[in-house]
């Protein structure tokens, strides 16, 4: 499933950092999307659930996913990675979890298990030697 959140997100625009020289301090190339999870018409009531869970540490207090992006030279381009970067954040939030399938452990694992237990317990047993009794 395939949603594009394109016509929903707002921009703004700033200055962006670093290196550029005069062109820099007078163009605002770097773009800020913000796009509001819950006012969202484009989603059900299930999938902003699955959006929010997934993406709660990136949620404002108001409930929007905020991307910038200052890696291109124009502003166009930087639009486009904006979108694209949210676009991409939904499909991963909407992509279905894979169940665990659970799984017996091999005789292997278990035997080399059982062996660190005897001789971790081998080590306890060392340490309450007491010197006096010999």
């Amino acid at each position: 499933m395939k949603i594009d959140i394109r016509s929903e997100i707002v921009f703004q625009t700033a200055r962006s950092g670093g290196k550029g020289g005069q062109h820099v301090n007078k163009v605002e190339t770097m773009v800020q999307g913000s796009w509001h999870v819950f006012g969202s018409r484009l989603l059900d009531d299930v999938q902003k659930k699955r959006v929010e869970q997934y993406w709660q540490h990136k949620l404002t207090v108001h409930g929007e996913l905020q991307v910038k992006s200052q890696e291109a030279r124009t502003q166009r381009e930087n639009k486009l990675l904006v979108v694209q970067k949210l676009n991409a954040m939904l499909q991963k939030a909407l992509q279905p979890v894979k169940e665990r399938k659970a799984t017996a452990p091999t005789p292997a694992s278990v035997r080399m298990r059982m062996e660190q237990k005897k001789k971790r317990g081998e080590q306890k047993q060392h340490r309450n030697w007491n010197w006096k009794n010999e």
